[in-house]
């Protein structure tokens, strides 16, 4: 490849901290663009879609700008970040988000990050869903999901007023959750603009609630007599369909699980608070180039339920840690595989389809049938 000697690390910040302080932001619209043009070639057509907001807690262990004594189970009294993201549940692909301080957010900043995460949805979305845990509890968020028309289901924060009407609303047997009782009334917390309709679980005060759902996600909580899961909404489908839904949030969680391990997203070794956005977005624009390239490695399905999800780990064991060789011939370069490589046919008909892209109009061409969708 001519390199004939690799940079030091160090090069990859001074890079980042040469670029503009609005860096980050114009990175965030290379995987919008992106996305239509993936889309497009791999003829995903989904009209409904799942957007999972949430939030993390990245632990810094130097002198980071921006850094705060906050939200940290982990790791508590240390100085953290706490960026915010959603992703895309059907193709679990990351589709906004931003490195913030320690600080939690604040209603009017969740109300920024969901219109930015409407204004970046593909054009043939056509109906939206929106889950999200109680640390986005608030009218503002509320609010943000009714102007873009999202259908949504939050947790409720505890309050004295919400556990009072828990208290006196009818409870019935709950034989389609994995709860005792269920129930449902209309609420309006206060400063909200109207009322809304809350769905609550009652648990028995014996069961054991795992911790990490409970306290860290602030799902659960308790009073002298019962457990409750309390969700507001605005779907009108049945109490046990609104709590699972919100159950296959927890896929979320995993891919920002992801993220931080396998694309050095929790990775802020630059003392400026503007090169930790721009690698911020960097990491996660790499995230989503490893889904892109699954996307096209699918097979002929339309369901996107079906689609399976492959791990950046995963794909970089079966596509990039594999024995090749480097050659170089008249003029040309290039990289041979083992014949023992048992990936060959799959790599193979990856590569095939990827050289078949073409542009077509003001697109392009699919590439793939049937349309996922």
């Amino acid at each position: 490849m001519k390199v004939k000697k690799l940079p030091p690390q160090s090069t990859w910040w001074r890079f980042l901290t040469s670029l503009h302080l609005n860096g980050a932001g114009q990175i965030l619209g290379i995987p919008q663009e992106m996305r239509e043009r993936v889309w497009a070639a791999g003829n995903a057509q989904l009209q409904t879609v799942t957007l999972d907001t949430d939030t993390t807690v990245h632990t810094l262990y130097g002198q980071q700008m921006g850094g705060r004594k906050s939200y940290n189970p982990k790791n508590q009294g240390k100085r953290s970040y706490q960026p915010i993201l959603t992703f895309l549940a059907e193709p679990r692909e990351y589709l906004a988000g931003e490195l913030r301080n320690g600080d939690r957010p604040t209603g009017q900043q969740i109300a920024e990050h969901l219109k930015k995460v409407f204004a970046m949805l593909p054009g043939c979305v056509a109906q939206r869903f929106g889950r999200a845990d109680a640390g986005f509890y608030c009218w503002e968020a509320v609010e943000a999901y009714q102007q873009a028309d999202c259908r949504f289901v939050i947790v409720a924060r505890k309050t004295a007023r919400l556990v009072e009407e828990l208290r006196q609303a009818a409870w019935r047997p709950s034989p389609d959750t994995d709860a005792e009782a269920e129930c449902e009334f209309r609420y309006q917390p206060q400063g909200w603009g109207k009322d809304f309709r809350f769905v609550g679980l009652r648990y028995e005060k014996e069961r054991k609630v795992d911790e990490e759902e409970g306290s860290e996600q602030y799902q659960l909580f308790e009073t002298s007599e019962y457990t409750y899961r309390v969700f507001v909404t605005d779907m009108n489908d049945r109490r046990a369909f609104v709590a699972w839904f919100y159950r296959q949030r927890a896929g979320a969680e995993n891919l920002i699980q992801e993220a931080n391990n396998d694309a050095g997203l929790a990775a802020h070794p630059s003392g400026r608070f503007d090169a930790n956005r721009i690698h911020f977005q960097l990491a996660l624009l790499a995230y989503n180039l490893n889904g892109w390239l699954l996307l096209f490695n699918r097979e002929e399905q339309s369901d996107v339920t079906q689609l399976q999800h492959t791990t950046l780990a995963t794909s970089r064991l079966r596509f990039l840690f594999i024995a090749a060789k480097i050659w170089r011939q008249a003029g040309r370069t290039g990289v041979s595989y083992s014949d023992h490589y048992e990936e060959k046919g799959v790599f193979q008909r990856l590569m095939d389809r990827l050289r078949r892209i073409a542009p077509r109009g003001g697109s392009y061409a699919p590439v793939m049938t049937p349309a996922l969708c």
